[in-house]
């Protein structure tokens, strides 16, 4: 797998040359040698995509704070079972197009760039699977466009009914005083700059904060993460390094707009092939629980908790990860 990294260049859109700051960091040559990436110009703006394999469309989308890179243990197990795996980076992140209006990463644009990419892909259908807020988007559709599915895998986030009242409103009523990270993203400019300042430091308190390993607040950078390698993490780095953080922390900027934009399609039922799997360490669990999924997700296949594992499931348990997968698709027959 890491015999080196085929050149994208050409993949790029015709007429445009990549810039110098966007040219891979040294820890994309850990990229299979038969990875393509493209720029595809969707919705209004250029999204970056790894793709592996040919067959049935499936879509990986990422969460905060990561990128495609997240799926680098799937998209060879994909790939080897069959399947046309495509990973992106969402708007705001890695090499896709960073819009500077917040309103630009509501729930409805980023539900229509994972519609446009399954179009630019020359597909009517995709079995999209997400991670952390690219669940949420998973779960959107699910609702949105249940006809352009053929399944879904939320991986670490739950199916989240529409609360009663915008969900700002109900963190202030829950935390008070209390620090709630997401209360604390809603201020334009405060956390992008708190995270910026060390990009490398931010990122490894994050990602060690809520995976299986235990961070114990005595040291003011996390040790080295036990499921990545420094190579691994030097991509998150550079990229973030380069990028800033704003762009993933605009998608959180919206939960209330996202509220207010979903209220004619709250009630509906997720009625696609679905399966959900997290970690059962993973601390989301703990505001948004996963039971009451059931009651709202009609044809719920898979239930998997995987027994030590933290929030980022995929990369910590990618075996564990892969095989849940695997079987879900294969479940969902031939296309």
């Amino acid at each position: 797998m890491h015999a080196g990294v085929r050149d994208a260049s050409a993949n790029y859109l015709p007429g445009r040359t990549r810039p110098e700051t966007e040219r891979p960091a040294i820890g994309w040559a850990l990229v299979a040698a038969d990875v393509v990436h493209h720029q595809l110009a969707v919705n209004g703006v250029e999204l970056h995509v790894a793709e592996l394999g040919e067959g049935p469309l499936v879509l990986l989308c990422h969460g905060w704070p990561e990128l495609w890179w997240s799926w680098r243990h799937q998209l060879p197990a994909l790939a080897g079972a069959g399947y046309r795996a495509v990973a992106m980076d969402q708007r705001g992140y890695g090499r896709s197009s960073r819009p500077e209006r917040v309103e630009d990463y509501d729930i409805v644009h980023l539900g229509d760039d994972v519609l446009g990419l399954i179009d630019a892909l020359g597909e009517e259908r995709a079995v999209a699977v997400g991670h952390d807020w690219g669940a949420i988007v998973a779960w959107y559709l699910g609702q949105a466009a249940p006809e352009r599915l053929t399944g879904l895998a939320a991986l670490s986030i739950p199916f989240w009914p529409r609360p009663p009242r915008p969900p700002t409103t109900m963190w202030k009523e829950m935390f008070g005083d209390r620090f709630f990270y997401m209360l604390h993203f809603q201020t334009p400019g405060v956390a992008d700059g708190q995270l910026g300042a060390d990009p490398g430091a931010s990122l490894r308190l994050v990602m060690r904060r809520v995976s299986e390993d235990v961070f114990d607040g005595t040291a003011e950078v996390p040790p080295v993460l036990k499921w990545m390698t420094d190579e691994e993490f030097a991509v998150y780095e550079a990229e973030f390094r380069r990028t800033g953080f704003t762009g993933g922390i605009n998608w959180y900027r919206n939960v209330d707009r996202n509220w207010r934009l979903t209220a004619d399609i709250a009630d509906r039922t997720i009625d696609v092939p679905t399966m959900f799997l997290a970690g059962e360490r993973d601390p989301v669990l703990s505001f948004i629980p996963a039971e009451p999924m059931r009651e709202r997700v009609g044809d719920l296949r898979e239930y998997v908790l995987v027994a030590g594992a933290g929030h980022w499931v995929q990369q910590e348990r990618p075996a564990e990860t892969n095989e849940v997968l695997l079987r879900f698709l294969a479940g969902l027959g031939p296309g």
